[in-house]
């Protein structure tokens, strides 16, 4: 018999912040992998650019929603009409963020944490929320399992100074994802976090342009480069797929080495 549980044909996957940086990149591997998917962003033309670009690489589906994950009934209606759209989420993907820091931590204001908090935590709480509201009735109605994927950040578990807002969001998603594990396994819900090192992507574009970061902080990284948004496709395929179907309640770095050196 042969073993091929990551084509993803059949399964509908959400990706938040889907039309570029990371999202984009797991987006591209899913839809290569035949599945199907969801793509959220706040800009239209993004959307539809990666929806171009998506249905080209495999069998599935690809429909895109000008969606703000900051804004609730947003996010409640673009799951509403994801579902009935595309039939059903089998795969969530939390990973729209943004990136707030300050000069340092004690002239940090109440906007600069707001603004992370309103993106980074409260939109994926509402993401999450109402992928696993769906899937928990799919599962009543006798067609349970899904995967719930947060992208946080070594943020979360190093210290990152003058990015203690940011850094808040990030551990507090790898604590929402691990108590969505806990009381939703019954379901067949999965649920695990991703945490990216120092990636490639528009919000790191300031750092790429300076020598004095590529020789003090990429030098460290032991894969002696820059991590890319493809970098996240194939852990994308494997949480959306069955054979991750024993693992919830992780955290699963992806950094080329740098936290372990």
């Amino acid at each position: 018999m042969t073993y091929s549980p990551y084509n993803l044909a059949g399964k509908v996957s959400l990706v938040t912040g889907g039309n570029r940086g990371i999202g984009l990149g797991m987006a591209r591997a899913i839809a290569a992998s035949n599945g199907s998917v969801a793509i959220w962003g706040r800009k239209a033309d993004a959307n539809r650019e990666a929806v171009e670009e998506l249905s080209k690489l495999g069998t599935g589906e690809v429909m895109s929603w000008e969606v703000d994950v900051a804004d609730e009934q947003a996010v409640v209606d673009a799951t509403n009409e994801t579902v009935s759209k595309m039939g059903r989420i089998d795969s969530c993907f939390a990973n729209a963020g943004v990136g707030f820091g300050a000069p340092n931590f004690v002239d940090m204001d109440t906007e600069t944490w707001r603004k992370n908090m309103a993106v980074n935590l409260d939109g994926a709480f509402w993401t999450l929320r109402e992928s696993v509201r769906h899937i928990v009735d799919r599962a009543k109605a006798g067609d349970p399992g899904g995967s719930v994927v947060g992208v946080a950040s070594l943020a979360a578990i190093e210290g990152a100074g003058r990015n203690q807002a940011y850094a808040a969001t990030k551990g507090g998603l790898i604590s929402m994802l691990k108590g969505i594990a806990v009381e939703h396994a019954r379901y067949g819900i999965r649920a695990n976090a991703i945490l990216p090192g120092w990636i490639a992507t528009d919000m790191t574009g300031a750092a790429q342009g300076s020598d004095v970061f590529e020789s003090k902080v990429i030098s460290r990284v032991p894969a002696r480069r820059w991590g890319t948004p493809d970098d996240f496709g194939g852990i994308a395929v494997y949480l959306a797929s069955d054979a991750s179907a024993y693992q919830s309640g992780t955290t699963l770095v992806v950094d080329g080495g740098y936290s372990i050196f």
